[in-house]
C-alpha cells in the first residue's frame, strides 16, 4: 500500500513526549502498542483540555512527502478507491469510486470526498499537540503512517463532525470501527483524553466486540 510506504517519508519523530497526563498502566516506552479494545480506552492516558493557542495553520497538511507529485489528500485517495484510479500529470486523478463509511456512501465525485482526520487538529491541540514541535504537528496532519489516521469521507458527513470528539458526535453507521480507530489514533501519537471523553468511550464502545487494538507509536 502506497500508505504504508510513505511512512518513513511523512518524517514521524520518535522522540518521547512526557506530561501528557496520568501514566497508562501498560508500559508506554514499547514501539508496538497491542491490547483489548476496552483496556486500551482504559489505558489512554487522561488530562485536561486547553486550546489556548490552538490555530489550524499551526499544522502544515496535505504535503507532498515524498515527493512524487501527489499530496497527501491525494495519497489518501488512491489509496482507498474501490476502483482503481489513473493518475496523470501533476497528480490529477481520474476515475475511482470512494466508500464513505461514516455514512455507507459511495462517490465517483473525488469532490465530494474529505479527507477527515480522525482525531481532528484541534482536539489534538488539545489532547497535546500544543506541546509538539511543528514538525511533529505537519507528521501528524499527513499521517500516511497508519490507515486509521486519515479517512475519505463524505464531505458534509466531515463538516458535520467538525473537531467534536465522540461525547458529542458519532458516525450513523459503523461506530465500534470509529471508536477503535479513534481510540487507536490517540494511542499512537500518545495523546490525551478528557474524563468526560474517557466516560463516553467507554460507554459508546459497551457493545462492541473487544477486538485487540495493535498500533505503531509514532512518538
Amino acid at each position: 500500500m502506497r500508505r504504508v510506504a510513505l511512512a518513513l517519508a511523512v518524517g514521524v519523530s520518535s522522540t518521547l513526549l512526557v506530561g501528557f497526563g496520568t501514566a497508562p498502566t501498560t508500559a508506554i516506552a514499547a514501539t508496538t502498542y497491542s491490547a483489548p479494545f476496552q483496556t486500551a480506552i482504559s489505558d489512554l492516558p487522561t488530562a485536561a483540555e486547553s486550546r489556548t493557542g490552538y490555530d489550524r495553520d499551526l499544522f502544515r497538511h496535505w504535503v507532498d512527502a515524498d515527493g512524487d507529485g501527489c499530496d497527501t489528500r491525494k495519497e489518501v485517495l488512491i489509496a482507498e478507491a474501490d476502483d482503481p484510479v489513473s493518475i496523470g500529470s501533476g497528480c490529477y486523478l481520474t476515475g475511482g469510486r470512494w466508500f464513505s463509511y461514516y455514512d455507507r456512501v459511495s462517490w465517483t465525485d473525488q469532490g465530494r470526498i474529505d479527507i477527515d482526520h480522525m482525531v481532528p487538529l484541534a482536539e489534538a491541540w488539545d489532547s497535546g499537540a500544543s506541546r509538539w514541535t511543528s514538525t511533529q504537528r505537519q507528521s501528524f496532519a499527513n499521517d500516511l503512517g497508519d490507515y486509521r489516521a486519515l479517512v475519505g469521507v463524505t464531505d458534509s458527513v466531515n463538516q458535520s463532525k467538525g473537531d467534536q470528539d465522540p461525547t458529542t458526535w458519532m458516525p450513523t453507521y459503523d461506530k465500534c470501527r470509529y471508536l477503535r480507530e479513534w481510540v487507536a489514533v490517540k494511542l499512537r501519537w500518545r495523546l490525551t483524553v478528557d474524563s468526560t471523553e474517557k466516560s463516553a468511550l467507554k460507554s459508546k464502545s459497551a457493545s462492541c466486540t473487544n477486538v485487540t487494538i495493535t498500533v505503531t507509536r509514532a512518538i
